[in-house]
Parts: structure tokens; C-alpha cells; sequence
């Protein structure tokens, strides 16, 4: 497979992850809004704290209104990450592969782009409750993902897509719960009260979580919402989950089925992978939380550095040397 193949299809995965993941969070803070006391401030912006563009949207707005943030998350064009610019990105990276995607995929991919469309006519952010409109959003790329895994066959491009996808949820699934635990708390009074249930119940809910962990350990207990999302070896949104699923998909992208690593990029996810494997929440807790996925975050991101170099770039410079000699 050709590396700017290859590239595209990864990118559609990441771009899809993000603009899902943007669309439960914003759909699970509203509901979170329904169940806080009245006298509470509404809490939207621990929400764009969440995607790592603070710094950004100062940039661009003094106002930190509900609508003005809602805008700016999910339909402003300025901002890289929002909803619509990864729909946008995720449309583009598909039409230039369309060959490579099955018939299904790529249209529902283009009427995802033309749902966002709509809802920005429609001023989506300034309703009284747009929830519905994210739901729909959320459940029209969760249909993207089934129709891709039942129709595309498990060959490079497969991996590719399904490695974008399980870096991207690993990043978001840090930065959510990263922020829960230093924004989202108004003071140290509230620990344990109902108010800090009422957080961590939307922290589980806005990665679909809250049955399962409810089944798994019954009563909300922080160090425990922080093992089943950090650690969990089979919530498909645990960080430890996303990464094992990375590394399976590069030993299938280089053929190294047998173990070990055949290149940086399976190193790093291997080293990261293995050190989740083998921690205890305790030691996460000691460590300190926000310094422990502070940290993840930097390997995320330095292993999705060495994807780039190790498959998107590296061809690419070959072959046009090549073609120079």
C-alpha cells in the first residue's frame, strides 16, 4: 500500500474518533446539566480544557457563554478540531481513497458531512437543546464504523483505519478524565458528596461506560472509575485496551506476528503498553494522576510522531529520490 494511502486511511479513523468523541461529550454534559443544582454554574468550559485548545479559543472569543463554546467545538471552522473541520478532514482524506473504501462507507461519510452542514444553518448551538442533533451525529459515524467492519476486508488499509481510531480514543479518553479530576470538582468540600457522584457518573456515561462499570464494581468509587479507564483490559475505551489494540494493528500493518518489534513505532506502543499492563491504580494515584496522563499524553503523541515517520513519510521520500536518480 502506498504510504499517502495508507495516511489517508489513517487519518479518516483519527478524525472520525474525534468528532464522535466531541459529540458525546457535549450530549453528556447536557445532561449533566439537567441533574445539577440550579445555583451551580454551568461548567462548559472544562469541556474545551478537555480537547487541548483553551489557548486557542482565548484567542479567538472573550465570551465563555454556552453557545459561544458549543460553537466553537463543533461548528467553527477557525478551530482545527471542532466537530466540523474532522468531518470536513474526515470527508476529504475519503474522497481522495474512495477506491479503497466500500460504496456504503463513503456515502454515509458524505452525509455525515452534509448532517453538520445542516445543523450550522440551522444555528444548532443557539437551541435550547440540541441533543437530539449530537445523538444523531455520534450514532451516524457509529454507523460509519459497523458498515467499514463488516464490509472492508482485514488487510492493511483495515489496520491503518483501526490504528487512527484506537490512538485517537486513547488521547481522549486521558484528557477526559484528566480534566474531571482538575476542573470539573468546584472545591475539595465536595468530595464524596452527590455532587461529585453526579461528575463521575457523566465522566463513565461520555464514554458510554456507566453500566459496565456498574457492573464491574458496583458503587462509584474514584480510584476505581480511574482503573476501569485507565487500565482495563477489556472496556474497548480504556486507555490499556486502545493501546493494545494499536500495537496489534502495527504487527499486522509489518507482518511481525511472532512478537518483539520490528520498527520505533511498534517499540514505543509495545514500552507503553506493557508499563499499563503491569501498573496498579495505587501506583497511578502515587504518581499523581494529572502528572501520570500528562505524561501518557507526551507518549501518545510521540508514537503518533513515529507512525508518521515510520510509514507516511519515510516511502514517500524514498520513492521521490528514486524517481530523481
Amino acid at each position: 500500500m502506498l504510504s499517502r494511502v495508507a495516511s489517508h486511511i489513517y487519518w479518516l479513523g483519527r478524525y472520525l474518533e474525534r468528532a464522535e468523541n466531541y459529540a458525546r461529550f457535549i450530549d453528556v454534559n447536557f445532561n449533566l446539566m439537567q441533574d445539577l443544582p440550579v445555583d451551580l454554574k454551568e461548567q462548559w468550559q472544562p469541556l474545551i480544557a478537555a480537547t487541548g485548545d483553551w489557548e486557542l479559543f482565548q484567542s479567538l472569543y472573550s465570551d465563555t457563554s454556552k453557545n459561544q463554546i458549543l460553537y466553537f467545538l463543533a461548528f467553527d471552522s477557525e478551530n482545527p478540531n471542532s466537530m466540523l473541520s474532522s468531518i470536513m478532514k474526515s470527508r476529504e482524506n475519503a474522497r481522495i481513497i474512495r477506491e479503497n473504501l466500500s460504496k456504503e462507507t463513503w456515502e454515509k461519510v458524505n452525509e455525515l458531512y452534509y448532517m453538520m452542514l445542516e445543523g450550522k444553518d440551522k444555528k444548532i448551538w443557539k437551541k435550547a437543546d440540541p441533543r437530539y442533533f449530537f445523538e444523531r451525529i455520534k450514532n451516524q459515524i457509529l454507523l460509519i464504523y459497523g458498515i467499514a467492519d463488516n464490509s472492508v476486508a482485514r488487510v492493511e488499509g483495515w489496520y491503518f483505519r483501526q490504528l487512527g481510531q484506537f490512538l485517537e480514543r486513547a488521547d481522549k479518553t486521558s484528557r477526559i478524565l484528566d480534566v474531571k479530576y482538575h476542573i470539573l470538582l468546584p472545591s475539595g468540600q465536595d468530595v464524596g458528596t452527590p455532587l461529585d457522584f453526579l461528575h463521575w457518573m457523566a465522566l463513565l456515561k461520555s464514554v458510554t461506560g456507566f453500566n459496565t462499570y456498574r457492573r464491574v464494581y458496583g458503587t462509584i468509587d474514584p480510584s476505581n472509575v480511574v482503573e476501569f479507564l485507565v487500565l482495563n483490559k477489556y472496556f474497548p475505551r480504556s486507555i490499556y485496551y486502545c493501546l493494545k489494540e494499536a500495537e496489534y494493528c502495527l504487527h499486522h500493518i509489518s507482518g511481525n506476528l511472532d512478537g518483539g518489534f520490528k520498527n520505533p513505532a511498534e517499540k514505543s506502543v509495545g514500552e507503553l503498553r506493557s508499563r499499563l499492563e503491569f501498573a496498579e491504580v495505587s501506583d497511578i494515584i502515587g504518581f499523581g494522576l494529572h502528572e501520570y496522563l500528562d505524561n501518557l499524553q507526551i507518549k501518545l503523541n510521540n508514537l503518533s510522531d513515529l507512525i508518521d515517520s515510520t510509514y507516511f513519510r519515510l516511502r514517500d521520500n524514498f520513492i521521490s529520490q528514486t524517481h530523481d536518480q
